[in-house]
């Protein structure tokens, strides 16, 4: 047993020093910089650089950035990445390195963060509405001179068309029980509706409110939030990322992900589109985001806290549930509304700056 353990290592140390000298350094050395993980502001100009073992000199170097090329280099010379139009979030960036009719990959990631901190605002109340206090409200959109409601919960989903005045329903469908409605967007004279963790959506009849069809859906984690920009679907799922789908099919055509100066913005929930922006509630918080709809870099942050002021909340008022959730606009009138879970208001606000 003894004469074992002496043979294992010294086969162990002649293996060490056959790969530590001169002339004997595999190709799988090859690195890469900058170093993964590497953050970067939005602007910044990434010089990426592919570093080789002694004794080795590449052709060719071809540079793909999430699997498009981007530039091609002899040898070991660097390459520069323009970062100020990309999409925010992770990046993979690989070099295909060509030597002796032979090709080898190397790849890293970083990081592109917002280019600086978001605006921060607050917000003022310019009139209060009545909302019924029975609506779990998901998602929320202002068409037309009323309001369309979508309402969550097992056994309480429904889609909803509301009074702005008053805060009646004025019509009404319900979802089977097995289903939790989530988000909506009115899409010429269809309204189509997501639900929670069904992977199933609902298309209306705007007028009637008829189910025309239903569809799978596949994207994300969960369905959320959801608006629509005229050419396009934008929903979430609970992460820091934003979905475009058809507006015809439904299906994916893209995302972006959602990062300020700091880092990914978690839990985007329910979404509107006004004047080029996107805007988003951030789940069980008090604040809401404007985000730029290209790069997902997050421009202002929104200051809601005492909205509907705490003094005036029942005793028994669920805080963890009943949160701030529901924007609407106004496109007409330039009036913005948002409410809450289960909130007896709805309010017009206007946001100003701090």
């Amino acid at each position: 047993m003894e004469n074992k353990l002496k043979l294992i290592l010294c086969l162990f140390i002649i293996t060490i020093f056959f790969y530590s000298c001169p002339g004997n350094k595999r190709e799988d050395n090859v690195s890469i910089s900058p170093e993964a993980g590497t953050s970067y502001k939005s602007g910044d100009i990434v010089t990426v650089h592919v570093h080789y073992p002694a004794g080795i000199k590449a052709d060719s170097v071809v540079y793909f950035l999430d699997s498009r090329k981007v530039g091609s280099q002899k040898d070991s010379i660097a390459v520069s990445l323009k970062t100020d139009t990309m999409p925010l979030g992770p990046k993979l960036i690989t070099a295909k390195v060509y030597q002796a009719g032979k090709s080898q990959d190397v790849s890293t990631n970083i990081v592109l963060l917002a280019a600086k901190a978001p605006e921060e605002y607050t917000y003022k109340v310019e009139k209060a509405f009545p909302h019924d206090t029975g609506s779990y409200t998901e998602g929320l959109e202002y068409n037309d001179g009323y309001l369309y409601e979508s309402a969550g919960n097992y056994g309480n989903s429904s889609l909803r068309k509301v009074d702005l005045t008053t805060g009646k329903v004025v019509q009404i469908t319900k979802l089977d029980r097995k289903y939790f409605g989530e988000g909506i967007a009115i899409v010429g004279n269809k309204i189509v509706q997501l639900t929670y963790r069904e992977k199933v959506g609902f298309v209306y009849d705007k007028n009637t409110f008829k189910r025309l069809s239903t569809f799978t859906d596949t994207v994300g984690v969960e369905g959320w939030g959801m608006c629509f920009d005229g050419k396009k679907l934008y929903t979430d799922d609970k992460t820091n990322r934003i979905w475009f789908l058809d507006k015809d099919t439904y299906h994916q055509t893209g995302y972006l992900d959602v990062y300020d100066d700091k880092g990914a913005v978690q839990s985007v929930n329910e979404l509107e589109y006004i004047d080029g922006k996107l805007y988003s509630n951030v789940y069980t918080t008090d604040t809401i985001l404007v985000i730029n709809p290209k790069t997902g870099a997050v421009l202002q942050r929104i200051d809601m806290k005492n909205l509907w002021p705490k003094a005036e909340r029942p005793p028994d008022f669920d805080y963890q549930n009943n949160v701030l959730n529901g924007i609407a606009w106004d496109e007409k009138g330039k009036r913005l509304f948002v409410t809450g879970k289960k909130w007896p208001y709805l309010y017009q606000v206007k946001f100003v700056k701090k």
